[in-house]
């Protein structure tokens, strides 16, 4: 209890000093002066997306070429104090519920609304040693406070650890809160995985992956496709991931919907001024032809 008041004490101050609007274009993981969460305005989403951090060391075991993390470094999350993850959700949700943090972050009446609550963060959520029981606690408070089932409950993730025991558990604790798993796949090709994600999982990997996750969680698939070098989208890349696809459909895949988007905000990677989003025209038109396979779609400019 008292580390709860030492933790509400520093956030009542950090009030005082509170000069900062919340946009759609700030993600900021440290703009209410908190450890682990943190408040989102999400384009996607339109509205309050309240986002758990546990990378809270800028560590993830991919390095995505459109990552707008600072200092971002090869690794997994740091041991979590879970004691300060519990005080500060429940501090946080009072202050959306009963406070006035609405006014000092200076949200737009339209998008004062809490939409979801997000595990994400500056690194890859499930490299969490204790990842289900971090997943178990978030689910737990937010039911307590009133805030599920009623707001959605997202893991954005990129899915390259779903094999593991304790991500496979994490998952299944997820769906009992009515949660879903976003699944980032930006490129269905082992070179794009490499070129995009720096990543060197295998198509069989992400494949194995994704069929899983969808059997433990509900599952949407979240593509980020960007220009880089002024190549607009490669044909190549298109074929590859329709294919993709329809293969998982003929698996008999539980997947239903893929989330299209394109960057944003700008990249803090060595590599961003290489980058640039890609047209609504592109966007729209890839979306189509993946309706076209039996896929909802929806599509973020």
């Amino acid at each position: 209890m008292e580390h709860r008041r030492i933790t509400q004490l520093k956030n009542l101050n950090n009030k005082q000093a509170m000069v900062s609007k919340l946009t759609t274009s700030d993600h900021n993981s440290d703009i209410a002066g908190l450890k682990y969460v943190y408040p989102v305005i999400s384009r996607r989403m339109g509205g309050l997306s309240i986002g758990i951090n546990f990378n809270t060391n800028n560590a993830c075991n991919w390095r995505c070429l459109y990552c707008q993390v600072p200092d971002l470094k090869i690794g997994a999350a740091p041991e979590m104090d879970f004691k300060v993850l519990e005080d500060e959700l429940r501090f946080f949700l009072d202050d959306v519920l009963y406070g006035d943090f609405y006014q000092r972050f200076q949200v737009s009446e339209d998008k004062r609304v809490i939409k979801d609550i997000a595990i994400a963060g500056n690194g890859e959520p499930t490299s969490l040693r204790n990842f289900a029981q971090a997943v178990e606690l978030i689910g737990r408070i937010a039911t307590e406070k009133g805030v599920l089932p009623h707001s959605d409950f997202l893991l954005i993730t990129n899915g390259s650890l779903v094999h593991q025991a304790k991500v496979q558990e994490g998952l299944k604790i997820l769906k009992a809160y009515g949660g879903e798993v976003w699944y980032k796949l930006d490129s269905a090709t082992e070179e794009g995985r490499a070129l995009i994600n720096n990543s060197r999982q295998s198509n069989k990997a992400s494949l194995r992956n994704l069929m899983l996750s969808t059997t433990l969680c509900p599952t949407k698939l979240q593509t980020c496709l960007i220009d880089y070098d002024k190549q607009g989208f490669p044909l190549v890349e298109r074929a590859a991931f329709l294919d993709f696809l329809k293969n998982i459909k003929e698996m008999g895949c539980l997947l239903k919907h893929v989330l299209l988007y394109t960057i944003a905000r700008p990249s803090l990677q060595p590599e961003a001024t290489r980058l640039g989003p890609l047209s609504a025209e592109t966007l729209n038109g890839f979306a189509d032809e993946i309706r076209l396979l039996g896929f909802e779609v929806s599509v973020t400019v």
